[in-house]
């Protein structure tokens, strides 16, 4: 995760009735440096700072783009709908984002041309670049990477290249412009000591132990924070609350998941069985990811995140309603067994409920007049058509938020397939850049509009 230089404090007051509060404004502690959401304080100077020529994103708002690729996909039968167009019935998959209808597209018959090979196609997800699985085979610019080097300049992070269970070395959706990977970040706690954590190290293994015992980060600015309240306008107190709220929460989660490492596990005679070491650690990693990525949007800290959940590499994985007696990746080769395909589901349910979650955080955060998600584009899909044969057309892929106008099934040929990438090139648009071309892209996305 590369890093801009830190942006100076402002010396003084927070904010005084002569001046707006700054972009780059923040609370400094012992050890911390929390980023505050966009204020309608901030507006005066943020307004000046859109009109630099690199930030010239549409009505100079802020637009950030969140991949999310699952290597091992979802079954085909309960993710894509059977009718086309805006009056398509949901499917058993996508029922669980039914309150998020019309802030999502669902797209059928798209993939990336002449990328093949299995397994490897997650490097390509977006890079689209062909044939990852032939002797020589160099990568080119990932889609992230391809943003963060024309905007990057703008947050403290140009980008976040996140991973779960991922393996690393191997594999990565980031990859710069010369075809090298960028590993991923796979605990949530380095990414957030990255994101809110500064200060000498004695500094932050100081307070890195404070969390450990729930303390939060709050702690050390709640003074600052308790000023800067009084003195702002009573929706961004609103806005604030609800930021530090969120915080909170988030060093909570995390908090309860140190704890099951530190518990000892109980003596049994039986077996060793092909478990995980943690129960719940997959979907538990996902979710703390999804909150790293929100957080990041919401501070402003980045604008391009990427996030590969190598399910290749997870053992079985607890899922509340029903047992799943083996791992992710055989599961995925279920050859139609009743019992595999049950336990599939399953886990892919859990997947649609953890993404209808995050829309639904993204929607209750407010920004200028807008959701964040509606500033926010989310890819979701995966390299994989078909787990069970290593397919890699008819890609699962559902596209939200961002300001786009959704509602609808885009249904293309699943015998022919339209280029995914062109779907890259309407996202790089949405991101303020001039480009008409990206990878294997023949144009923007047919029949994605904008609201």
């Amino acid at each position: 995760m590369k890093q801009n230089p830190t942006p100076q404090p402002l010396t003084g007051s927070f904010i005084s009735t002569r001046r707006a509060l700054s972009r780059r404004q923040f609370l400094r502690g012992a050890g911390i440096v929390l980023s505050l959401p966009l204020l309608e304080s901030m507006a005066p100077v943020f307004a000046a700072v859109t009109k630099n020529a690199a930030d010239k994103t549409p009505g100079g708002k802020p637009r950030r783009m969140f991949a999310i690729c699952n290597n091992l996909g979802l079954l085909p039968d309960q993710f894509f709908p059977k009718q086309s167009g805006r009056d398509y019935e949901l499917s058993p998959y996508l029922s669980s984002l039914k309150e998020h209808r019309n802030d999502f597209t669902v797209f059928s018959g798209v993939s990336h041309p002449d990328v093949d090979g299995g397994h490897p196609a997650d490097n390509c997800f977006l890079t689209a670049a062909p044939h990852p699985g032939s002797a020589g085979f160099r990568n080119t610019i990932s889609l992230d990477q391809y943003i963060a080097e024309r905007v990057g300049h703008l947050t403290r992070f140009p980008s976040l290249t996140l991973g779960v269970n991922v393996q690393q070395g191997q594999r990565s959706l980031s990859w710069t412009g010369s075809g090298v990977l960028i590993p991923c970040e796979e605990k949530a706690s380095d990414v957030f000591r990255r994101m809110f954590i500064q200060g000498s190290a004695a500094e932050v293994e100081t307070q890195m132990r404070k969390l450990e015992l729930g303390q939060s980060i709050l702690d050390a600015v709640g003074g600052q924070a308790k000023d800067l309240q009084r003195k702002v306008g009573a929706r961004d107190r609103d806005r604030l609350d609800q930021y530090f709220t969120s915080v909170r929460d988030l060093e909570q989660r995390m908090q309860m998941s140190r704890e099951w490492e530190r518990t000892p596990k109980p003596t049994v005679s039986a077996s060793v069985p092909l478990d995980p070491a943690s129960p719940k650690e997959y979907m538990e990693k996902v979710r703390l990811m999804y909150d790293m990525a929100r957080l990041a949007f919401e501070t402003d800290s980045c604008r391009s995140v990427s996030l590969l959940l190598d399910s290749v590499n997870s053992p079985a994985i607890d899922i509340e309603e029903v047992k799943i007696t083996d791992g992710y990746h055989n599961l995925s080769h279920h050859g139609k067994s009743q019992a595999k395909l049950a336990q599939l589901k399953a886990i892919d349910e859990w997947h649609m409920k953890l993404l209808a979650n995050l829309f639904t955080e993204l929607k209750n955060v407010r920004e200028d007049g807008e959701s964040l998600l509606d500033r926010t584009m989310i890819l979701y899909g995966s390299n994989l058509g078909n787990a069970n044969t290593h397919v890699t057309t008819n890609l699962p892929t559902l596209f939200a938020g961002g300001g786009f106008r959704h509602g609808q099934h885009l249904a293309f040929n699943t015998e022919r397939n339209y280029p995914l990438p062109n779907l890259f090139v309407s996202m790089l648009q949405r991101m303020g850049l001039e480009v008409d071309k990206f990878a294997s892209a023949t144009g923007t996305m047919k029949g994605l509009d904008l609201a």
